[in-house]
């Protein structure tokens, strides 16, 4: 039982070394700025929205529960102690992202690219990632402070090729190409 409790604390060590590393990793990328923090929503619990879900009422959709608001004030909370402050802030029109950006930055404006792709077809889906990666590539510019973008998993897959968990974000910055990189993760929550 001791050697249990042993290997236990090693391995929750090792992890809260790894969880400040990558903070830090993520900290250095935004402070060297032509980045985007492409984060996904706080914690909404369940999946999708609900049938007869309309875009502009909140009462409608799956929204941020409890943990999901403390959630997104922390990560808040994360970014002014370190006085991080973003150039823009843009979020989904979902609800569920405003919320996460109002309560983690003060501030958002709601941009359509960042919709979920469940409620569009393919072709306004790729219209999306092309607009998407076009933002990135001017963001990316040498000595541009950096931008923050609340969204959806999907969009986050389909933007950079990895997912997500509530909260947690993507340091992007463009390549020569305009395929994004991944500087970085950030998962604070």
């Amino acid at each position: 039982m001791i050697r249990r409790r042993g290997v236990l604390a090693v391995g929750l060590a090792w992890s809260a070394a790894l969880t400040r590393a990558a903070e830090r990793d993520a900290e250095a990328a935004l402070r060297a700025g032509g980045a985007v923090l492409a984060m996904r929503h706080a914690l909404a619990p369940g999946v999708f929205d609900p049938p007869g879900f309309r875009l502009g009422e909140c009462g409608t959709q799956r929204n941020l529960n409890d943990e999901g608001r403390a959630q997104a004030r922390h990560i808040g909370a994360w970014f002014e102690a370190r006085a991080l402050k973003p150039a823009r802030v843009r979020s989904s029109p979902w609800c569920r992202c405003v919320d996460t950006a109002l309560l983690a930055f003060g501030a958002t404006e709601r941009w359509a690219a960042l919709g979920s792709p469940r409620a569009a077809g393919e072709a306004r889906n790729a219209e999306h990632v092309k607009t998407l990666r076009q933002a990135l590539l001017t963001t990316s510019a040498p000595g541009r402070p950096f931008d923050v973008w609340v969204t959806h998993m999907f969009v986050l897959a389909e933007l950079a090729g990895e997912s997500t968990g509530s909260g947690e974000g993507l340091v992007l910055r463009a390549t020569g190409s305009g395929a994004p990189e991944v500087l970085a993760r950030l998962n604070i929550g």
